[in-house]
């Protein structure tokens, strides 16, 4: 996956989370259907990612457990916020995914979502669990980096 410029992209949320918790193996960008009050919703920036997963049922993927809240000036046609949605993406990419999820302990989870040339699209991640010892292993080494930026500025 390329990057593209900034001015391109709008980034509406990140699942900061992810870093955390993940060891992040591979990145998809996927665009993702939606209704009308979602995609003026995500324009406010009313959404949340950090339950979020993707499933592969039926050869389609689907994104779970991400929120967006309901448009403030929708009227009874409003979406529910915790629906399930269709991300889109090229069956070769689809059977890629199914490939590499297959393997015991890897997951898709979403990274962050941006519209790109207006078009909403969301990162997926293939990604693996980390255990408590390694967060904390992070979290050392993150520190010592900081330590020593300190004791270099100074």
């Amino acid at each position: 996956m390329t990057r593209e410029s900034s001015e391109e992209e709008k980034v509406v949320v990140t699942n900061r989370k992810a870093l955390h918790n993940y060891f992040l193996l591979d990145r998809f960008e996927a665009g993702i259907a939606l209704k009308g009050t979602e995609v003026k919703s995500l324009r406010q920036g009313g959404a949340n990612l950090q339950d979020g997963y993707a499933v592969i049922r039926n050869g389609e993927v689907w994104l779970i457990g991400m929120h967006i809240s309901p448009f403030e000036k929708g009227n009874i046609n409003n979406h529910d916020p915790k629906r399930d949605r269709k991300l889109l993406l090229h069956k070769h990419q689809i059977r890629r995914l199914v490939g590499k999820i297959s393997e015991k302990g890897l997951t898709l989870i979403p990274l962050r979502v941006y519209f790109k040339h207006n078009i909403a699209k969301v990162e997926l991640a293939v990604a693996r669990g980390k255990k408590s010892y390694d967060k904390r292993e992070a979290i050392a080494k993150r520190e010592a980096e900081r330590q020593l930026r300190r004791e270099y500025n100074r």
